[in-house]
């Protein structure tokens, strides 16, 4: 098939798809999981109390005698005694064999689930509870992808005609190795997208798939073609810690669901993109989102740094503390390609980025309801492109207020001034006029600032 035109590319890659899910299928056939006390496993020892203990009942149900009976019992409580101990025993043996963050991060985010934060009925704007699971969505979505437009089917983007210089720099993103990397980096048991596959279905047969994986994302990258099937998106629902009720949209967070394909090729960009691109062209420095050997301790660190000069010099010390609301979510697409293309971005990856973004299909299931949206702005939270696709955006922002004795921070979607100078006048009117800048960048990408969650902070 020619991949090099959108009919023989879309063919080509729900081939690819089709084959992983039957072959899924055919070798690894649905069994019914173990649970309960059923699941422990037993010891010699475990299994010849319980098999006791069977015994001595079918005994007092042949001879009905008292005496069988106290001894049964005095067998099914030591037996009781018993499993409860190797119980305990087997969740202290699984605790300490755990020795990485994510395993510890899933195992203490089960534990402290709530169930009363599922969610059901919520609060409008008017104070009126919504009545049913459907209009539960509508609200749900409405809030967290504004500019929303219902619809039924995504949209399928004509492949654009790729010229030369389009095959060189897909050839220089996409090969063989990166492609068996990105798909070696990814835990085996994700959660899938629409499509069902998972990242184990490929890791279980990269000599078999990685082939026609490097042809498919290559043509995809030249060409600025994303699927159909690419483009659906599965909304989860998560619920926000440490929050007082769960009445509310904003108390849950919306986790995108993508094809795992797509975030393979999504990780071949970010790759080159970070080691050929920005080695050049880096991030601001006081950026401390989602880099290596960056993190929001050393941009506090650094921030206490400076505030613990103000005593010795006897000067005046003012910060604010912005946080942008609905950060990922609102974000426009022409201010993350505008970042892009300021950093240098070739326009064959910028297309496809841009291409990844317009036209995604949201579709969310609460009880029996479902409902499906087109997106207009943001970035998908749970995309691997996400946090580089946010601070490039945030970026520009940050270099702009670093000048003029305003130091500027940032961490994901919160943002840090500070000003520290000899008289208190002085520092007001440096804080007023980064806040002003800070402000207009706000209104160019369509953003606001939360302010619940603005805070100062002086001395």
């Amino acid at each position: 098939m020619n991949m090099k035109v959108k009919d023989g590319l879309g063919l080509a890659i729900i081939w690819v798809q089709q084959a992983l899910i039957l072959a899924c299928e055919d070798n690894c056939p649905l069994r019914p999981v173990e649970t309960g006390r059923y699941s422990l496993k037993r010891t010699s020892e475990l299994e010849s109390l319980i098999k006791g203990v069977r015994r001595l009942f079918n005994m007092w149900q042949t001879d009905k005698n008292p005496q069988s009976w106290e001894l049964y019992r005095e067998a099914q409580q030591r037996c009781r005694k018993e499993v409860r101990k190797a119980s305990k025993d087997a969740w202290r043996t699984f605790c300490s064999s755990i020795n990485d963050l994510p395993m510890t991060t899933r195992l203490h985010r089960a534990l402290s689930r709530d169930p009363k934060s599922k969610l059901g009925s919520l609060v409008e704007p008017s104070g009126r509870h919504t009545q049913s699971e459907g209009e539960t969505l509508e609200h749900f979505l409405a809030t967290h992808f504004p500019n929303l437009v219902v619809t039924e089917e995504a949209a399928n983007v004509a492949a654009c005609c790729a010229k030369c210089l389009d095959w060189w720099v897909a050839a220089r993103v996409v090969t063989y190795t990166r492609v068996e990397w990105a798909i070696d980096s990814c835990a085996p048991y994700k959660s899938p997208g629409m499509a069902g596959i998972f990242p184990a279905l490929l890791q279980e047969g990269q000599r078999i798939w990685v082939p026609y994986l490097v042809k498919i994302f290559h043509a995809c990258l030249a060409t600025g073609y994303i699927p159909a099937i690419w483009r659906q998106v599965k909304e989860a629902f998560i619920s926000k810690p440490g929050m007082n009720s769960y009445s509310g949209p904003r108390d849950f967070r919306p986790i995108s669901l993508t094809s795992f394909l797509h975030k393979t090729m999504e990780r071949l960009v970010d790759r080159f993109l970070r080691n050929e691109i920005f080695v050049f062209m880096p991030l601001h420095p006081n950026q401390h989102a989602y880099q290596a050997r960056k993190s929001v301790e050393m941009g506090l660190h650094q921030l206490f740094v400076w505030v613990g000069k103000v005593p010795d010099h006897r000067e005046t010390a003012l910060g604010v503390f912005l946080d942008t609301e609905g950060a990922f979510n609102n974000t426009s697409y022409d201010s993350i390609c505008a970042a892009l293309f300021k950093h240098g971005v070739k326009y064959t990856i910028l297309r496809w980025i841009r291409a990844t973004l317009e036209g995604d299909l949201a579709a969310t299931t609460l009880s029996r309801s479902s409902r499906s949206i087109e997106v207009s702005r943001g970035c998908p939270q749970g995309g691997v492109l996400l946090p580089l696709q946010w601070y490039l955006a945030v970026d520009d922002l940050i270099a702009r207020r670093n000048v003029g004795g305003v130091y500027t921070q940032g961490y994901m979607d919160g943002i840090s001034l500070l000003v520290v100078r000899k008289f208190p006048n002085t520092v007001a009117g440096l804080i007023q006029w980064a806040l002003h800048i800070a402000e207009t960048w706000y209104d160019e990408v369509g953003l606001s600032v939360n302010l619940d969650k603005t805070g100062f902070v002086f001395t």
